[in-house]
């Protein structure tokens, strides 16, 4: 049931507007307030999804509770109404946070659609925050090594840059971890993170697959198509595998960051795009050149900052607090119980090579969990974790 509270200093209105409401959807709890002193308090003591509130009241008026509820970190919608309505007062409103203002006597169906636009406006909200939380959570790198501290140090002086990255390490090392953080540790964290694996596009697709096409540019073209470049104009374009991206699609990719400009693949049409390139591979770049595989100039471009992920084997102090993230992570997304690993168990894990890293480990925590005792003992690990060799 949506809780909405109602502050007006007029009873009747109070009354119509309740019932209204109510009639409207039985799904909507109405809590009456008198005055903007007694519906700030209310606000502070309980959880409401909605507030309809009137701005000239006694004690204290519509806009200073919300101006009073937004300084407390509370985000809930406010829809404001008045009998005095000009503009100077709506605009007052809104610019203190207001989702909508509504002259009085209301008209019900505008009042209505503010209503329900203002409900599912917070429930996306809410969604998103979650989504984004969840996210968080997926992407968070775990350690507390002197290596990984040097990550946090490198993505904090770096992040809030434009500055071009380019990160590098062995496979499972989590090179996309950074790229992630490096996002939502900047200026675009509110746009788009596009990521795209240049290993996993045939030579012959990932032009269109950067840049996009036009209807008929090539057989199965069958309308127009924006690039990768296109969708996360305004904010970050990841290339993971940027070495195995071959020759012809460098050279484009290369005027892009020069000009800040593409052209769809089949159109003579310049886009202008305003993107920061986050890239990285497990690859000797430098060896990569002297072979004639990779340009050089891209190079340059694209290593403005470079960030080196270490493996495994140089941060195996980190293992115990991968191990219990994993089990942690698992035991939830698959509803089992989480199994804590004896003293033993985690120091045969530490002596492991691991050279899978950090991907690896992660497999062999689930087999683990899947398949081990409980707890996990070093019979365990010598059972099942060698089986992931």
């Amino acid at each position: 049931m949506k809780k909405i509270l109602l502050i007006e200093d007029e009873e009747p209105i109070r009354r119509v507007l309740s019932k209204i409401l109510t009639e409207e959807n039985k799904g909507y709890q109405i809590i009456e307030s008198e005055d903007g002193k007694d519906g700030f308090l209310k606000l502070t003591k309980e959880d409401y999804d909605l507030v309809l509130c009137d701005i000239k009241m006694p004690k204290m008026d519509g806009v200073e509770v919300l101006q009073k509820v937004r300084e407390n970190g509370v985000n809930i919608p406010f829809i404001m109404l008045t009998g005095h309505g000009n503009i100077s007062t709506a605009v007052e409103a809104m610019k203190a946070g207001a989702y909508d203002f509504i002259s009085k006597p209301p008209d019900l169906n505008r009042l209505l659609t503010a209503v329900r636009n203002a409900l599912e406006t917070k429930n996306l909200v809410a969604e998103n925050i979650k989504l984004k939380k969840r996210i968080a959570k997926k992407y968070k790198i775990i350690g507390e090594s002197e290596a990984i501290d040097q990550i946090h140090i490198m993505i904090d002086k770096v992040a809030p840059t434009d500055a071009r990255v380019l990160i590098t390490g062995k496979n499972g090392t989590g090179k996309e971890l950074v790229a992630h953080h490096l996002h939502q540790k900047s200026k675009r964290s509110g746009a788009s993170f596009v990521e795209v694996n240049c290993a996993a596009i045939p030579s012959e697709l990932i032009e269109s697959e950067l840049f996009g096409h036009m209807k008929g540019a090539f057989t199965s073209a069958i309308k127009d198509r924006p690039g990768k470049f296109e969708i996360a104009n305004g904010g970050t374009l990841f290339l993971d595998e940027v070495a195995d991206m071959s020759l012809a699609a460098q050279a484009k990719v290369l005027r892009a960051l020069q000009e800040n400009k593409i052209n769809r693949v089949g159109s003579e049409k310049e886009i202008k795009v305003n993107v920061r390139v986050i890239s990285a591979t497990n690859k000797d770049l430098s060896r990569e050149i002297d072979n004639g595989k990779f340009r050089e100039d891209l190079y340059h471009r694209l290593a403005v900052i470079l960030i080196k992920v270490p493996p495994l084997s140089d941060r195996k102090t980190d293992i115990p607090l991968l191990v219990e993230y994993f089990s942690e992570s698992l035991a939830a997304d698959q509803g089992v119980d989480q199994k804590p690993f004896s003293k033993d168990a985690l120091q045969k894990l530490m002596d492991y090579p691991w050279t899978g890293n950090i991907r690896e480990l992660r497999n062999v925590v689930e087999r683990l969990m899947i398949l081990g005792s409980n707890p996990i003992t070093i019979n365990d690990i010598e059972q099942f974790a060698s089986k992931s060799k």
